[in-house]
């Protein structure tokens, strides 16, 4: 008989106790923003009809890296790839009950096919934040600031990250009138820009050269030469500057500059692949030589909602990943250690004496103290190394001498420091160890 293999299918991540404190942590941190922000929570199903990405997301997601299927109604459904045509499919529903602005966000798992890799897998988990019906760049600006404080939340220094802005009018007109491309050629230019930071210089200036035919070739690729060095949109040429995109732009550096964004600056290569973004495009970059990559992104995407047979309404959105924030913060050692969230670990030295230990676990539950007790029966040395293998941070000993005297050897298994407590004390001692935690990671928020 063959054996089952222990591995989790390809591209997909097992959480084990210690690596859900790390993905508990990471979707708390994001609650704690979107919640400050005024954003609520919402879910939408694991299942959707895959229409609803073939409308917009763009062809290569929504039919080479979509898990599909028939159904037993002969409807052809997928697992979602992304939250963003969801999203929009619920607004468009409630479109007359919604309070507008409409500040939503969600965290789920998502699947798409494609190559696993650093940072990409094929199920993921995501925040989804999105904020509906304001058409002015008040609401690329909110955005982009708890973009910011997202990555904050976590201790990070500005100079650990920085956020790359550039908007997709801006990139039509460019395309069109400045590079003078067709809607194909400009179609084929947009994806080679989105590659540009993952292929030689070399491979891009010959893609660049056979996008724009031999005749072109030449004054083509010496404006896209004079492009790459733009720093700044004041920089740009005359007849890109004099665009209404380009205002747009001006006035949303003035916002995050007035809301304490310091290292966000425009980048006239960035383009986001998928085709639906209509305005403000961004994407938060860690600036680590080991992890030198965009960590998440997001923008305006004004005509979602408007696929689904109602007018259209405006909105931007962002969509952090927990793998990629989680290499963030281990490549800049800003994960916190974490225990187990069991408080206690009663360790019980004979058979005897279990029942009562049991008696007093639920004493201590009474009490707001979350406690194991081992009713394995084994070697007090193996319940021992048990606890310390779990992570718990407290042990109690509970034999007939603590029974006798009500005070329980209670030891500390990060200092191994021990001492005799009644179970008020021990309710005290967990309370303020719990507290000084607390204290620590608001502490840790404030140091640059």
């Amino acid at each position: 008989m063959t054996s089952l293999s222990m591995q989790p299918y390809k591209g997909t991540r097992d959480f084990y106790p210690a690596d859900m404190r790390v993905r508990n942590y990471i979707f708390d941190t994001w609650h704690k923003v979107a919640r400050a922000h005024g954003y609520e929570e919402y879910a939408a199903p694991v299942l959707e009809p895959l229409e609803i990405y073939t409308a917009k997301s763009g062809q290569e997601l929504a039919t080479e890296q979509t898990y599909t299927f028939t159904d037993r109604g002969e409807r052809v459904v997928a697992i979602r790839p992304e939250m963003t045509p969801s999203i929009s499919r619920m607004v468009a529903a409630r479109r007359q009950e919604l309070g507008y602005p409409a500040r939503l966000y969600s965290i789920a798992n998502f699947m798409r096919y494609e190559r696993p890799q650093r940072g990409r897998e094929r199920e993921f988990w995501q925040f989804n934040a999105d904020i509906f019906g304001v058409s002015g760049v008040l609401a690329e600006a909110e955005m982009l600031t708890m973009a910011y404080e997202v990555v904050k939340a976590f201790g990070a220094s500005d100079d650990m990250f920085t956020i790359r802005i550039n908007n997709r009018k801006l990139i039509d007109e460019m395309m069109r009138s400045y590079l003078e491309l067709d809607a194909v050629q400009a179609n084929l230019m947009v994806k080679l820009f989105d590659r540009k930071n993952k292929i030689s210089p070399e491979d891009f200036r010959d893609q660049a050269v056979d996008i724009f035919g031999e005749d072109a070739a030449a004054g083509g690729t010496a404006k896209i030469a004079k492009l790459i060095t733009v720093q700044q949109v004041r920089d740009l040429p005359k007849e890109l500057q004099e665009i209404e995109a380009a205002g747009e732009l001006l006035e949303l550096f003035d916002l995050l500059e007035t809301a304490g964004v310091k290292n966000a600056r425009f980048d006239v290569t960035l383009m986001r692949g998928l085709d639906y973004y209509t305005g403000t495009v961004f994407e938060v970059f860690d600036t680590h030589p080991d992890n030198n990559r965009a960590m998440f992104g997001g923008g305006r995407y004004d005509g979602l909602v408007g696929l689904f047979g109602v007018e259209p309404v405006p909105t931007v959105g962002m969509a952090p990943g927990l793998t990629p924030t989680q290499l963030f913060l281990e490549s800049h050692k800003l994960l916190p250690e974490f225990v187990s969230t069991t408080d206690v670990s009663i360790v019980v030295p004979s058979r005897e004496t279990t029942e009562s230990a049991l008696k007093i676990a639920q004493e201590l539950r009474e009490e707001g103290v979350n406690v194991e007790v081992d009713i394995s029966g084994r070697k007090i040395d193996k319940q021992i190394k048990a606890v310390l293998k779990k992570q718990v941070p407290f042990m109690v000993f509970v034999g007939e001498e603590e029974l006798k005297s009500k005070l329980y050897t209670f030891k500390d298994v990060a200092s191994e420091a021990e001492e005799k407590l009644s179970l008020e004390r021990i309710v005290t001692r967990v309370k303020d160890y719990r507290r000084k935690g607390m204290m620590d990671e608001i502490d840790a928020l404030f140091v640059e």
